[in-house]
């Protein structure tokens, strides 16, 4: 170095001096572009621009062609941290490869998606890992460490979490409110974040749309007072695209965007995704809100540091690039290791592993696709169900049958519509397969739809619940483009709005055909086909095949039917869309009923981003995959053939019914009985259910208490005739607990390989912590004294040795509540209530749901010697009653006066007389917003 080297530019100086001295040389003006997501370079210090995110989900996304590995739930299903970090690894190589080659990549990558899967039916299921929060945890910790690299100063990638916090819903997913009781958010939602970010491997999180307890997340205290408390790192917060604008346009939390921008970055938000590339409303607001005196520079130099502190690890400023890895043979084959991997066996009844010169029929709507998602990369190799099973078995053996109905549309006119034929340059698979992005869009190069006398032939694809695609017979889906017409011209449906999904509605004597994507219907024009508001075609739909009847056919010859069904990751569940039911779809049950009437040697194939409902009593095999990425179908004939044993596991509760399900707002885990950890209804498949070809015993389980942790042992053999992996699940529950407390918990897990007869011995270290709860009484951990059981087997209800252990801890003691009164907030049972913001910074409150009636119970709160008076802190209007032990009301009291907003909180009070330790029931009546309750003598 020389005398003449910024401090900033000095590799042997610490990366905090370093981070003050280039802070010191910007200018405010600087510092405040940098708080967009494209953060411009300064020149005149030679620093680069940066942009925030770079989605790599399971593969690097958006930026053309890359290795594609299975969907996240996939990754959890494997149950495997160390190659889920292998992964990891992969994809953070790829990321700097395609740098190189392109600086629109970015290095700050936004993964993995922790957010819990506690509700089977939220459109981004495939995203996150698991419901359970230490599964997650672990999955996360892995695919974190392997994008972060193994460099001991610089990071290969800045992976960011997604999405801060309690996030489970698309629909209303930027105004509606996720009420999470505090034992909910410590011992569930934070915990996957927390664990994660402990690890070490994190550069910050990403809040979510929604709102958790009436308080946009974007203003999360839980920011400052949870996340930043867990690590040594300076965390960048990155918000989420739109979201600083929603805190005023659609939330109406803000009156004005320069209070909004504020209060997000005095919260901790450190990088504003806001109106795509242009950063001049962000750096208006911010301007404005440092003008009237909302912040200061030194806000600012807060947030633009811990952008530094991530620029820094990446080794931007010393010129560190580490070189990448670009489709490498070793991806491809982690790519069908990973898909292997993923296969979970639900069911089987000795029909599988199929024999070599079993005579296949594969047929199903997924049969001979391999689709991708929102946050998939574009494919350079694929592999179809169809094509894995020609490939293992030989095409000579395998009979293919989609089960799509095939038809003709004829207009009023008696017309149909015709497909005009594509010229060879329009292809639409570029080189080596690879989807040609542009497809996805609806291209207008190519002529629309036209009407003639005979017609063409189309695919109509039912995905349920009236949606449908149409494609042509080349394999061109319709689409509509900007210009309003209808042309066969995408691969596959796609796209943030999906351009390719239709609904036919019954009209008159034929049916209208409704444009998704739009809301107009197609019409027919001298000009053309195409979506309009005025002048829609009456449709009659003539059907040349049903569906039902080929894969009968293909049915009946086969010594074996593999029945694929699932769904397509754009339609019907995605983000912005919830689904409405865990059915299949009506069409692919008549395919299945159809396979399974013409050869009861049926295999049930699922795959898709999350669980179904399903009857699956008469089929002898059952699978499932989420979708597998490059190398599924490949995999999915291996794990049939047998050259692979399925020991993947479910990493979330498939339920066996609708009514089975709480509301998708309810985010109560506990109040609700959700998740496996508090359901006490039967699944159709359990937590951690996955089925193998072989056999395993467990046995020689030992427990001993060892400083601060639970030591256990225990022995797993294969007892059956080929080399498999087991998953090795150890769970706890606390065997006398005076609150509810979890089923069973899972503590630990491990995936093993063992040969037939081999056998090992696995040691787990259980540190007490992991069988505490959060004691809303004294709002802290506790670990409760007494007799816990470890429970050890193969799924969460598959449990194979039972032992027990007894822990010290700290006895339950009566709430003080004469000294510390009751926060509204840390009850032990409520019913018909909501936990609100008590401010816009920070606290919270609660109120009945819909201004109507709501109870709060409080265990437990001793009185001591007596108290005279009661007070409550409240807002808004109506009545509270007060009770002891579920007797006659004692005290009320009334804010028959409104108060002029819902943060104005009064002081009201009543007399009361009460000594010892009773149970406090809380009875709210009308809008009233209860935040602290107290009690004097």
């Amino acid at each position: 170095m020389t005398a003449t080297t910024p401090p900033f530019r000095d590799p042997r100086l610490p990366f905090a001096k370093r981070i003050d001295d280039l802070l010191s040389r910007l200018t405010p003006d600087e510092k405040v572009a940098f708080l967009h997501q494209y953060a411009p370079a300064v020149e005149r210090l030679g620093v680069q621009a940066f942009r925030t995110g770079q989605e790599a989900l399971h593969g690097v996304a958006w930026m053309g062609p890359a290795t594609v590995f299975p969907q996240a739930v996939g990754l959890g299903a494997t149950w495997n941290p160390d190659l889920v970090r292998r992964v990891g690894e992969a994809v953070s190589k790829e990321v700097r490869a395609m740098r190189t080659r392109d600086d629109r990549v970015g290095l700050n990558v936004w993964a993995p998606t922790v957010n819990l899967l506690r509700h089977p039916l939220w459109g981004r299921n495939e995203e996150g890992y698991s419901e359970d929060p230490k599964l997650t945890s672990a999955i996360a910790t892995a695919y974190t460490n392997g994008l972060r690299g193994d460099h001991p100063t610089y990071w290969r990638t800045a992976p960011v979490l997604k999405h801060w916090l309690a996030h489970n819903n698309e629909t209303d997913r930027s105004t509606s409110s996720s009420s999470v009781r505090p034992r909910v958010l410590h011992e569930y939602d934070l915990r996957a974040f927390r664990e994660t970010v402990e690890a070490g491997a994190v550069a910050g999180v990403m809040p979510a749309y929604n709102l958790v307890n009436g308080r946009p997340n974007h203003l999360s205290p839980y920011l400052r007072e949870q996340l930043r408390t867990w690590t040594d790192e300076e965390l960048l917060v990155c918000s989420d695209a739109g979201a600083p604008s929603n805190l005023v346009d659609s939330e109406h939390y803000f009156d004005t965007h320069e209070e909004a921008t504020a209060a997000a970055l005095l919260a901790g938000v450190d990088s504003f995704t806001d109106h795509g590339t242009d950063s001049t409303k962000i750096v208006v607001r911010v301007q404005g809100a440092l003008d009237q005196g909302l912040l200061t520079e030194a806000d600012i130099d807060t947030a633009v540091r811990r952008q530094l502190s991530v620029r820094f690890r990446l080794g931007e400023f010393d010129g560190y690039d580490e070189t990448g890895a670009f489709d490498t043979p070793e991806h491809r084959a982690l790519a069908q290791e990973a898909a292997e991997q993923a296969i979970v066996l639900l069911q089987n009844d000795s029909l599988l592993p199929l024999a070599p010169d079993t005579r296949i029929a594969v047929v199903g709507l997924l049969a001979d696709e391999c689709k991708l998602d929102w946050y998939s990369g574009t494919l350079m190799h694929r592999s179809t169900p169809l094509e894995g099973l020609y490939e293992r078995f030989g095409a000579d053996r395998v009979e293919f049958a989609e089960g799509v109905d095939r038809v003709l549309l004829r207009t009023s006119a008696g017309t149909f519509l015709h497909v005009p034929a594509a010229d060879a340059a329009d292809e639409v698979r570029g080189a080596e397969g690879a989807l040609d992005p542009a497809l996805l869009a609806g291209r207008t190069d190519l002529p629309p739809l036209t009407t003639d006398a005979t017609g063409t032939e189309l695919a109509l694809i039912d995905w349920g619940g009236g949606v449908l695609t149409l494609r042509a017979p080349d394999g061109r889906y319709l689409s509509v483009a900007e210009d309003g017409y209808v042309r066969a011209s995408a691969d596959q449906p796609g796209g943030w709005v999906v351009q390719e999904t239709f609904h036919l509605e019954p009209h008159e004597n034929g049916h209208l055909l409704r444009h998704l994507g739009t809301g107009h219907h197609v019409s027919v024009a001298a000009e053309g086909v195409k979506v309009a508001a005025e002048n829609p075609e009456i449709f009659e739909v003539v059907h040349v095949e049903r569906g039902e009847d080929a894969v009968a056919r293909a049915a009946a010859g086969a010594d074996v039917v593999v029945v694929v069904a699932g769904n397509d990751p754009h339609i019907n569940g995605r983000e912005t869309e919830d689904r409405t039911t865990l059915r299949l779809p009506e069409h692919q049950e008549r395919l299945l009923r159809a396979a399974r009437a013409a050869n009861p040697r049926t295999v049930l194939t699922l795959v898709s981003a999350y669980p179904y409902a399903i009857d699956a009593s008469p089929l002898p095999a059952v699978l499932w995959t989420a979708h597998g990425g490059q190398s599924a179908g490949t995999a999915l004939a291996r794990v049939l053939a047998g050259d692979v044993s399925p020991a993947a596991r479910l990493p979330q509760t498939w339920y066996a019914d609708d009514a089975d399900l709480p509301d998708l707002l309810d985010y109560d885990v506990i109040g609700g009985r959700q998740t496996y950890l508090y359901f006490e209804g039967t699944p159709l498949f359990p937590f951690g259910h996955g089925l193998s070809y072989t056999s395993f015993s467990y046995a020689d389980v030992t427990t001993r208490v060892a400083g601060e942790a639970v030591r256990v042992s225990f022995t797993v053999t294969n007892t059956g005739d080929m080399t498999a992996d087991e998953v090795a699940q150890v769970y706890g529950h606390a065997a006398d607990a005076s609150m509810i407390r979890p089923r069973r918990e899972l503590l630990g897990h491990r995936r093993v390989t063992l040969r037939p007869g081999a056998s090992q011995e696995l040691t787990f270290e259980l540190p007490l912590n992991a069988f505490s709860f959060w004691d809303v009484a004294h709002g802290r951990w506790r670990l409760y004294p007494g007799p816990y059981d470890v429970l050890i087997g193969a799924s969460s209800e598959d449990i194979r040795l039972r032992t027990t252990v007894t822990l010290d801890g700290e006895p339950a003691t009566p709430r003080a509540v004469v000294r510390r009164g009751l926060d509204a907030a840390d009850f032990d049972e409520q019913s018909g209530t909501e936990i609100v913001d008590r401010t816009k910074t920070s606290g919270d409150a609660v109120t009945p749901v819909g201004g109507g009636s709501g109870e709060l119970v409080y265990r437990a709160c001793d009185f001591g010697t007596g108290v005279t008076e009661v007070t409550m802190q409240v807002a808004g209007e109506g009545r509270a009653e007060l009770s002891l032990d579920g007797g006659a009301t004692l005290a009320t009291v009334t804010l028959g006066t409104p108060t002029p907003g819902p943060y104005d909180y009064t002081t009201v009070s009543a007399d009361i007389t009460v000594t010892g330790v009773h149970d406090v029931h809380l009875r709210l009546r009308g809008p009233l917003r209860l935040a602290h309750v107290g009690f004097s003598g």
